[in-house]
């Protein structure tokens, strides 16, 4: 490191770097508080060419280029070997990055590979930069206007909420207008769209979470009103670089004069199908046709789609990406819905003790009988998941559960009424007035922080974690509380309970698996996906009164009472083509 700093000093006479800066949000370890992931040099170069081959530059006059976030430098380094000599020489370059040791080093990178170029890097916070001191409270100062840039080449950081720190992220939401869980690059995007010349071309490496989620909405409504998207690409489980995030990334211009009319999406994401064609590596994939299974060398095989974004017409609307063999399955699918399952009810996530070491226990019988709290109820836990009806548990966990429904409405018991679970509570007490955000809130030190309803525990209800590979879906007459690690539903004002075993019929089938993947396309690494209210309650139901739905119910019950059995997977097949058929479409096998 010091000897990439002798280097910056000696041979950059434009810039000098600011002095090294306390690192932010100090409380954390250092990889996850800066979000630093360098990119490797063949996604950089992926990045650099796809801006290249839409950029236009003028036959005069200086190109500017930017990185708000340098890092190591390897994304500026791939842009400028891929741009011609004439365009090199014409370069002023501006690098960004609150690392001063990351800095002092991509300075001397590029100086060394380009020697004589315009460089200007600075030990600078780029949302800083933007966030003018003196706007007077304002998102963006009109008192001192911005730079522009030609070219801006990014890989922000990537800090979520819990990171930041509850401060920092309300602190992010009121200056960028941002709501929701916040991740870093969420204002790094926004900022951008302040500093890029209207014919100015971005290609940013992001997290593909904003693509699919709640959280993103607001960013994905800003991005759309504030560039001209060019492509997108949800590179998904493809492992391009070490990060958590799964990646994607944007190509977009400034606001011009024209917008795009269509802008093109591809996704790429690993599947169990034999390939069709082999490339060196998932990058190298993207050029092949829609619908191609790609092989790479280390036997991996990936699905590549090429399309166009789709956003149901919302400008907050998911981004997806839509062929028309998608959109004709879709909207085969859309003809034969009779409502979602949010019809039936409200998906809610499970409780959330936000301690529970306290709360939650499977050791509960070792204590003796006249000490055990007499506030505990059964939990149902993702140790429970299996299709139709849950797996006994060898060990069963129970939660103190510290809430009731009144005529006031829902409300933290009163202790006095509960003699054995007050004394086990006040052992623990400093542990629980920890959660500072509890007494904060006005709630009881002893209090779950999420109850959700607990009038809602002994109805019938419709369970399923929040992240499997398969949909694993499956129905608690039991009456437990679900733990927060799992959604449910249960019938709400007129619906019917048997719309509920509907809805497990369909949840569990391998038509929802494609639907899935067709309408929201959001999956994690190992090609697990994500079930959560957002989605599940655009699931589709086929008219309850036909024929054939009153078939599925049958049959679903049946399975329920069966499971488990070895008569159960004959059933479970002639189930599944049910579904199928109950929405216009022929059987479809797909793998388990």
């Amino acid at each position: 490191m010091e000897i990439c700093k002798m280097m910056t000093m000696s041979s950059l006479s434009t810039s000098t770097p600011h002095p090294a800066r306390t690192p932010r949000y100090s409380g954390v370890k250092k990889h996850k508080s800066d979000g630093a992931v360098y990119t490797p040099r063949r996604f950089a170069q992926f990045v650099a060419e796809q801006m290249l081959a839409v950029a236009k530059f003028s036959d005069k006059g200086r190109v500017r280029v930017l990185d708000p976030a340098c890092g190591d430098g390897s994304l500026l380094h791939a842009l400028l070997d891929a741009l011609p000599e004439t365009i090199r020489k014409r370069l002023d370059i501006v690098g960004f990055d609150t690392n001063a040791g990351a800095v002092h080093c991509s300075a001397a990178r590029l100086q060394m590979a380009y020697p004589g170029l315009s460089l200007r890097f600075e030990n600078r916070d780029f949302l800083e930069h933007v966030f003018r001191a003196d706007g007077a409270g304002e998102l963006f100062s009109k008192h001192a206007p911005l730079e522009s840039f030609n070219l801006v080449i990014a890989n922000p950081p990537y800090v979520r909420t819990q990171i930041l720190g509850a401060n920092q992220a309300q602190l992010l939401s009121e200056r960028f207008g941002l709501s929701g869980r916040v991740d870093l690059y969420f204002p790094f995007l926004l900022g951008i769209s302040q500093i890029l010349a209207p014919d100015g071309v971005m290609g940013v490496i992001v997290s593909n979470r904003f693509l699919t989620t709640k959280s993103g909405q607001t960013v994905r409504r800003e991005m759309l009103k504030r560039f001209r998207i060019h492509h997108v690409w949800d590179l998904g489980d493809t492992k391009l670089f070490d990060a958590a995030v799964l990646p994607a990334v944007l190509v977009a211009m400034g606001r011009g004069d024209s917008s795009e009319d269509r802008i093109a999406f591809s996704s790429i994401y690993e599947c169990e199908e034999g390939p069709c064609e082999y490339v060196v590596d998932p990058l190298a994939a993207l050029s092949c046709s829609n619908g191609t299974i790609a092989g790479v060398p280390d036997g991996r095989r990936f699905h590549v789609s090429h399309g166009t974004l789709d956003n149901g017409g919302e400008n907050e609307g998911i981004w997806r990406v839509a062929t028309d063999t998608s959109d004709m399955w879709l909207a085969t699918v859309k003809s034969q819905t009779w409502g979602t399952f949010s019809r039936i009810g409200k998906v809610r996530v499970g409780v959330k003790t936000t301690c529970d070491k306290v709360f939650v226990r499977s050791d509960w019988h070792t204590m003796p009988e006249n000490e055990r709290p007499e506030l505990l109820r059964p939990l149902t836990t993702r140790h429970s998941a299996q299709r139709y009806r849950p797996v006994p548990a060898k060990k069963p966990t129970h939660i103190l559960y510290t809430h009731e429904v009144t005529p006031a409405g829902r409300v933290p018991v009163d202790l006095a009424r509960y003699p054995r679970s007050a004394k086990y509570l006040e052992m623990h007490r400093a542990m629980l007035e920890a959660r500072t955000y509890v007494i904060k809130a006005g709630r009881k030190w002893y209090e779950i922080w999420v109850p959700q309803a607990p009038e809602a525990w002994a109805a019938m209800k419709l369970i399923f974690p929040d992240i499997s590979e398969k949909p694993v879906f499956w129905i608690d007459n039991e009456g437990t509380i679900v733990n927060g690690e799992c959604y449910w539903l249960r019938c709400e004002g007129d619906a019917d309970p048997d719309w509920l075993w509907l809805a497990l019929a369909v949840a569990n089938s391998t038509f929802i698996e494609l639907f899935y993947d067709r309408k929201f396309n959001n999956k994690l690494y190992a090609g697990r996906r994500r079930f959560i209210t957002q989605y599940v309650e655009q699931f589709p139901l086929p008219d309850p009164s036909s024929a054939l739905s009153r078939s599925i119910v049958k049959t679903a019950k049946m399975i329920y009472e069966t499971t488990p059995s070895e008569a159960v997977n004959g059933i479970v097949r002639d189930l599944d083509r049910m579904v199928w058929n109950a929405f216009g479409l022929p059987f479809k096998e797909i793998s388990r």
